[in-house]
């Protein structure tokens, strides 16, 4: 196969995927006949080539897709007028937490939060696959260590935990999944949104933990635009 054939399948596999590709599975897709050095160059390629269209090839955590590009936007949200749930402060600080202070314990975002955190604030995030267990503390009940996921990095189109952190997005990143949640398919799941018409957490939590940010109202335009490319993103172009 040559490199314009290649370049054709590879373009085509990715604007058809359903979820990230990651270059082991650009090598099976070509039966290992491409190598991951020329893999690589055909994927700068395709990037250039898209350089002037409204879409653009982006690497995220768990490999890479094509997502709508933030000047978008404006056009895009009228597609989707209605607001998003508002997640709880008890929520947003606990995915915060793990995101920061990763890996971590329950007993150690207990400790940050103040209060107690309710056994199915985790589940749920679990569930959502934006949190996993990934070890167990070698202390007294080896108590479990949770970390955020790909599926967390992929969701705000981030490459690396690295990147939320240098950016120092906090909650506010916490918020552009919200936005992400609700652009899906609709879920009953209540539990994880927030009394917003009160502005106030459910356990009684009156302000965020000491070193992290405050619950913002507004999301910042970058991350607010990589939640709403989810729905797009994979939309023939």
């Amino acid at each position: 196969m040559n490199t314009l054939d290649a370049k054709r399948v590879l373009e085509t596999a990715l604007i058809c995927a359903m979820q990230p590709m990651s270059v082991k599975d650009m090598g099976v897709l070509f039966a290992q006949e491409v190598g991951a050095d020329t893999l690589k160059t055909l994927l700068a390629q395709i990037q250039d080539d898209w350089s002037n269209k409204g879409v653009e090839l982006v690497e995220v955590a768990s490999g890479w897709r094509f997502q709508s590009r933030a000047s978008m936007r404006f056009y895009l949200d009228r597609l989707h007028p209605e607001k998003p749930p508002k997640y709880s402060r008890a929520v947003l600080e606990t995915l915060a937490i793990i995101a920061h202070r990763q890996p971590v314990t329950r007993a150690e975002m207990e400790d940050i939060r103040g209060v107690t955190i309710n056994s199915l604030v985790i589940k749920q995030l679990e569930e959502r696959g934006w949190v996993e267990v990934i070890g167990h503390k070698e202390t007294v009940g080896r108590p479990s260590l949770f970390a955020t996921t790909k599926h967390f990095l992929d969701d705000l189109g981030l490459h690396s935990i690295e990147e939320l952190k240098s950016e120092d997005l906090g909650l506010q990143a916490q918020a552009a999944l919200a936005q992400f949640d609700a652009m899906h398919e609709p879920h009953d799941d209540t539990s994880l949104v927030g009394e917003a018409s009160h502005g106030g957490a459910p356990d009684g939590v009156e302000a965020a933990p000491e070193g992290l940010p405050m619950v913002d109202e507004q999301i910042g335009p970058v991350l607010q635009q990589q939640a709403l490319d989810q729905k797009t993103e994979q939309a023939p172009h």
